[in-house]
């Protein structure tokens, strides 16, 4: 049996202040340090469905969510914007990027 408990998700910091301003009172608890990874990483990969699934006028929207777990995935890793972009820098220094729509498909 999962160790976690499946009810809920994870939610913005101020989801519980919005809801509250909308009359309701929301049930919420904090997640511990291990169900926590685990919950950014299901997030990430929920932000990332919506990104695929969002026309282009919410592309952006929904990639800026994709950005914001990111960060918060290396903030937990103990990394910061400035080293996730440092890492980010050389990898695309050593690999390059993806700019020039390089598509490969196999070796001969």
């Amino acid at each position: 049996m999962n160790r976690y408990s499946t009810a809920g998700k994870l939610v913005r910091d101020r989801i519980p202040q919005i809801i509250r301003e909308d009359g309701a009172e929301p049930i919420v608890r904090t997640a511990g340090p291990e169900e926590y990874r685990r919950r950014l990483r299901d997030k990430l990969g929920e932000e990332v469905a919506e990104f695929l699934a969002a026309d282009e006028a919410g592309a952006l929207e929904e990639l800026a969510d994709v950005l914001e777990v990111v960060r918060t995935l290396a903030a937990d890793l103990g990394a910061g914007p400035a080293q996730l972009e440092k890492v980010r820098e050389a990898k695309a220094r050593e690999r390059g990027g993806f700019a020039e729509r390089v598509v490969w498909a196999g070796n001969r």
